[in-house]
């Protein structure tokens, strides 16, 4: 298996329901480092996975929709703790339509799964992979 991976960051606030989060209940702010792994059984014709630029532009297009934002005013995530294991999940999610939708060209059709790393710290963070 091949894979190429993306680093971006995301700025989000958010807050979360639930005695377990502690002063955490209450809005703060996190900045996750995002890293995004995309894989394929083969190479492309000019062996690539996929081209780098073109990852980053859509890793960076779909964390735009939350960047600086507070995730409690999001209708999309009404009721929900928007913990660092959700929002890898929907991360990968919106990754995985703008590539079905042909947003990596043709080589995006070859991508056999996505996993999506959030770093809330240096020493702590979630992942969500799944396949395409």
């Amino acid at each position: 298996m091949f894979e190429v991976g993306v680093r971006d960051h995301v700025m989000i606030a958010h807050s979360f329901q639930g005695e377990l989060f502690g002063p955490a209940q209450r809005v703060h702010g996190a900045t996750y480092v995002v890293d995004v792994a995309f894989r394929r059984h083969q190479l492309d014709e000019l062996g690539l996975v996929v081209d780098i630029g073109a990852a980053t532009a859509l890793v960076r297009a779909v964390l735009s929709t939350w960047d600086y934002r507070n995730l409690d005013d999001v209708p999309q995530f009404e009721g929900a703790n928007t913990t660092t294991e959700f929002m890898a999940h929907v991360i990968h999610g919106a990754l995985a339509e703008r590539i079905k939708a042909g947003e990596l060209g043709e080589a995006g059709g070859d991508l056999v799964s996505l996993k999506v790393t959030l770093h809330e710290s240096h020493i702590a963070w979630a992942s969500y992979e799944g396949a395409l």
